[in-house]
């Protein structure tokens, strides 16, 4: 099997470019089949879910092409099968973000239930809420949601669930909303960048939206949409772990191409702990400054501390001095990774949806596994830092959402080479 070898101590230094959103081009890739002309995705980073995405656009009859330049072109025009497949949509949740879509350009869909990870049930209940209020009848057959509507009708819609906002149900009642009769209202909207660039991108088709960004989506439903290009958001994500792979290492890094405005409060916490953070026009500098304090830290949802940087923090904290605590709101299970940490010598204790994280002097290499994405590069940060040999297994997932980390992290000094490993 494929993994990482990281050889840890390497101070990262220079200068590294981020790539464009994963969470927003799935599901612009996914809104793309509601076009009645050609849709070009510029700047698409090389990713599993992207292919996995294209796969089952594929079966939908949409055409999908990988230009030289970097762009994805999408061509709904040979939609005819608005039917996505067990067998790929249990391999990556975001496809269930073309339901709405689907059902709302062919007055039917039948999607599976979504798969992908291992951070907890993550139910679709305000999707299917949403879709329902716009005028969808929906029935769960054999593990398939098959969402039916001569015409949907737009409607008042409040999709505020126990752990707050939904942002996959906000998007996909927003997409489906774009072609309802009448205005839609989303209520307790997420408010993820994310949300607003999905918003964006589907203003540049012809959709009419106001209030994306702020907890109520208002959405005049139009007849049709037309092809466009777009470019999408810079991954905040990414350049979030990179930021801390810099600070772990007591490296100095530029990452170009970022918006500092989406990451104000994960940038809050990494001065919180001791580190210089330099903003700069689409760039961000980061320095480590030797020793680090821990800190407590609540996902929430957006504006609040994104749970997609929880674990690369956990790795950060872990030989940061004194005792931090990290609340995990959004997601269950979502503390795999400290297991494999504390195989590297980490002092970790899980209560509940609390981690309880005691800095220690150093942490050790060692043979440990990805069980999700964002766990996946916790565990590559820890081995930059680590003493001795990390061994990185189950990488696959970390290529759903990363697109060459290793080789972006090569170019700034670390050690770290993709083999064949036990």
């Amino acid at each position: 099997m494929i993994g990482f070898r990281i050889e840890g101590g390497a101070r990262l230094k220079g200068t590294v470019e981020v790539s464009r959103a994963k969470n927003a081009i799935l599901p612009i890739m996914a809104a793309s089949v509601m076009s009645d002309g050609i849709v070009i995705i510029e700047d698409v980073p090389d990713l599993r879910d992207v292919e996995t995405m294209s796969a089952i656009l594929d079966v939908l009859g949409v055409g999908v092409e990988r230009k030289e330049d970097g762009s994805i072109s999408i061509d709904p025009s040979g939609l005819n099968n608005p039917f996505a497949p067990y067998e790929l949509v249990s391999t990556m949740r975001a496809s269930f973000f073309l339901l709405g879509p689907l059902v709302a350009k062919k007055g039917w869909a039948k999607v599976s239930f979504p798969g992908g990870c291992a951070i907890g049930p993550r139910p679709v209940d305000l999707h299917l809420k949403g879709l329902s209020a716009l005028g969808c009848s929906i029935r769960i057959e054999h593990g398939y949601v098959i969402a039916e509507a001569e015409k949907l009708k737009g409607t008042r819609i409040d999709l505020l669930g126990p752990n707050g906002p939904s942002v996959g149900a906000t998007e996909n009642v927003m997409m489906a909303a774009t072609l309802a009769d009448g205005v839609t209202v989303i209520d307790n909207a997420a408010k993820e960048p994310e949300v607003v660039d999905l918003a964006n991108f589907l203003s540049s088709m012809g959709a009419k939206i106001q209030g994306a960004g702020t907890s109520t989506i208002v959405i005049e439903g139009v007849n049709g949409l037309d092809g466009t290009r777009y470019r999408t958001i810079p991954d905040r994500i990414e350049a979030g772990t990179l930021t801390v792979a810099a600070v772990a290492t007591d490296g100095e890094v530029e990452i170009r191409g970022a918006k500092p405005d989406h990451m104000k409060t994960e940038l809050e916490k990494l001065q919180e702990i001791g580190a210089r953070v330099e903003i700069g026009e689409g760039s961000i500098r980061v320095f480590g400054k030797g020793d680090l304090k821990g800190c407590d830290i609540r996902t929430a949802p957006y504006p609040g501390f994104a749970t997609d940087l929880q674990a690369q923090f956990m790795a950060l904290l872990s030989t940061a001095s004194g005792v931090s605590t990290i609340t995990e709101t959004i997601f269950e299970n979502r503390f795999m990774h400290a297991l494999e940490l504390r195989r590297m010598g980490a002092d970790i204790t899980i209560d509940g949806r609390t981690a309880i994280v005691r800095g220690v002097e150093r942490l050790s290499g060692a043979q440990v596994m990805a069980s999700d994405l964002r766990a996946g590069v916790s565990l590559v940060i820890a081995g930059l830092i680590a003493e001795g040999t990390t061994y990185v297994s189950r990488i696959y997932h970390i290529d759903r959402g990363f697109d060459k980390i290793d080789k972006k992290l090569l170019s700034l000094g670390a050690r770290i080479w993709r083999e064949e490993i036990g």
